[in-house]
């Protein structure tokens, strides 16, 4: 009776060891199929920032919001991430906060920069804004 009942608790164990079924979806949401193609190259804006020291989490907040209000505001901007440094590297240079802002075209871009929203948007960044670096690329 006692192997019996070792076998079935080791049997259990087994049992419960096992990977559970993962059910992993490629589908994307409606919103990204529609605008952004994977059969294309797609133009990648990577703004990198840092803030001055006595710019305070409110003040980063009001870019962050800011930032991220320009995809509703600018329909050319084709897809939009964000977020902020976590790397155990230590080679940020005291840049934290990274957007990609990604454009189907460089006309679509074109739009972009001068843009009144983004112009806007500029004038909140400003005042807290100790460094910031741009790179653009074509996706491949």
């Amino acid at each position: 009776m006692k192997r019996l009942f070792s076998i079935a608790v080791v049997l259990l164990l087994v049992a419960g060891c096992q990977p559970k079924e993962i059910k992993e979806t490629k589908e994307e949401p409606k919103e990204m199929k529609e605008t952004v193609s994977a059969d294309k190259p797609l133009l990648r804006h990577v703004v990198l920032f840092s803030f001055k020291e006595e710019a305070s989490p409110s003040d980063i907040k009001g870019v962050e919001d800011a930032f991220i209000a320009l995809q509703g505001k600018i329909p050319e901007i084709k897809d939009f991430e964000w977020g902020t440094n976590n790397s155990p590297e230590g080679l940020n240079k005291g840049l934290t906060h990274c957007f990609f802002v990604t454009f189907e075209s460089e006309e679509d871009r074109e739009i972009y920069l001068p843009h009144p929203a983004h112009k806007a948007f500029v004038e909140v960044l400003s005042p807290h804004l100790e460094d910031v670096t741009v790179v653009d690329y074509w996706t491949k």
